[in-house]
C-alpha cells in the first residue's frame, strides 16, 4: 500500500515525532540523550532549520522546527542517519533503529504553535517522569527559562512574555497533538500484558481498588507505553474522562 503524501506546511513549521522500531528504547542513558541533542544542534547550522522545542522520551521524541535551506525529509535523513550510525557503533548492533519514517503535522498559526510547544514540554509530566516540566533534563523547557543554547526562544518571546509562557505551561489542559500511538496500535493482548507488567494487577477489579494516586500514576505509565486513552479506559474500567485528566 503506497504511503500517503506528507502534509505540507505553508508556514514551514512542523511538529515531528520519531519513535524506536518495535517500541524499543532509542535513548538508553544520559550519553545517548546528550548525543542526540548535540546532533540536533550540529545540523541546525548545516540544514538551516530553526528549533522551537524538543523532548526526548526514551523510546520516542518530539521536535518543533521550521525548515529553511533544506526540506524536512533531508533534514531528518541527516539527523537520524547520524544518530543511528553512532548508536549502532556504541552498542555493537546493525540495522534500523527508528520505526518507519518520522511522523509530522503542519503548524500554521500562533495558537496551535503554543499548544504544540506546551504539549512537547509536558510529555514527561504526562508520562509520570517528573512533576514539573522544568525538572526534566532532556527537553527544551529550561532553554526558555534560563539560558538558551540552540533553541530559538526569541521567536516565542516576540509575541508572549516569559511570564505568559510560564503561566500558559501551568494551565490545566487536554492538549492532543501528534500522538505516539498514531499509526501504531497495540493489540488488546499486548495492552493487557503491559497492564500486568506495569501495575502487577491480575484483573480489572484489582486495578479499580488501587489507591487513587497510585492508579493515576499507572494511567500515565500505560499511556507512555503506547496505549491509547480509549484502550486504557476499556481495559481498566476507568472512565475516559478520568484517564484524559491523568495523562
Amino acid at each position: 500500500m503506497p504511503r500517503s503524501a506528507r502534509k505540507k506546511s505553508n508556514s514551514g513549521i512542523y511538529h515531528i515525532m520519531l519513535r524506536g522500531i518495535n517500541r524499543q528504547q532509542i535513548f538508553e542513558d544520559e550519553e545517548d540523550n546528550l548525543h542526540f541533542i548535540e546532533t540536533l544542534s550540529k545540523y541546525k547550522e548545516q540544514c538551516g532549520y530553526s528549533i522551537y522545542a524538543y523532548c526526548l522520551m526514551g523510546n520516542h521524541l518530539h521536535i518543533l522546527l521550521k525548515e529553511d535551506k533544506e526540506d524536512l525529509t533531508l533534514i531528518f535523513k541527516r539527523i537520524a542517519g547520524s544518530y543511528v550510525y553512532w548508536y549502532n557503533w556504541k552498542y555493537h548492533r546493525t540495522g534500523h533503529l527508528f520505526q518507519d519514517r518520522f511522523k509530522s503535522e503542519p503548524v500554521e498559526d500562533d495558537s496551535y504553535f503554543l499548544t504544540v510547544l506546551r504539549y512537547i514540554h509536558q510529555n514527561p509530566m504526562k508520562a509520570g517522569l517528573c512533576k514539573n516540566a522544568k525538572d526534566y533534563k532532556y527537553s527544551s523547557m529550561n532553554e526558555y527559562l534560563n539560558n538558551p543554547q540552540f533553541v530559538d526562544t526569541e521567536f516565542v518571546y516576540s509575541f508572549i512574555t516569559k511570564q505568559q509562557f510560564i503561566d500558559f505551561h501551568n494551565e490545566e489542559n487536554f492538549d492532543n497533538c501528534l500522538e505516539i500511538e498514531d499509526g501504531f496500535r497495540l493489540t488488546d493482548e499486548e495492552a493487557k500484558e503491559i497492564i500486568r507488567k506495569v501495575t502487577k494487577c491480575s484483573n480489572i477489579a484489582e486495578f479499580q481498588t488501587l489507591e487513587k494516586s497510585k492508579r493515576n500514576l499507572y494511567i500515565k505509565r500505560l499511556f507512555s507505553e503506547g496505549m491509547s486513552i480509549r484502550q486504557i479506559s476499556r481495559l481498566t474500567g476507568i472512565s475516559k474522562k478520568i484517564v484524559e485528566t491523568n495523562i
